[in-house]
């Protein structure tokens, strides 16, 4: 038999979060890593009620350019989790934070699911080069 948990890691960066209140303390918890990776990386934090972080997810590790996301690959550990609300966070290992068309319609179909199941889509953070973009904040959500 098979089983399915969702775990808390603590490592440095994003295990010393507790309650997200604005975009860069997403990019401050994960860019540290995603300045390391030659390939996009895919996370969602999960959310409980008062924006306090239940724990995260790496969604995809793709390709230079890409990273394939499925909506049942972002949502299962949300249920599971018991979440209310979910930050998207990825990076452009161009360094370039300037969300592309891709990712402005993942972000709307993600949106699109979690209404229909009743998780909110907070925010999408881009990660780039000592920068990034918040989808909330350029309110593009």
């Amino acid at each position: 038999m098979y089983e399915l948990k969702v775990v808390r890691e603590r490592r440095q960066g994003y295990g010393t979060v507790r309650r997200v209140r604005d975009p860069r303390q997403v990019y401050d918890a994960f860019r540290e890593e995603f300045d390391q990776l030659d390939r996009e990386m895919f996370v969602v934090l999960l959310l409980d009620g008062k924006n306090q972080l239940l724990g995260f997810n790496v969604v995809s590790i793709g390709c230079l350019t890409a990273a394939l996301v499925h909506p049942r690959e972002v949502f299962k550990p949300a249920i599971l989790a018991n979440a209310a609300s979910l930050i998207l966070a990825h990076n452009h290992p161009s360094g370039d934070p300037e969300p592309s068309a891709e990712d402005r319609a993942i972000t709307e179909r993600l949106r699109h699911a979690g209404d229909v199941i009743g998780i909110k889509i907070l925010d999408h953070v881009v990660i780039g080069d000592g920068t990034f973009r918040s989808f909330a904040e350029e309110h593009l959500l």
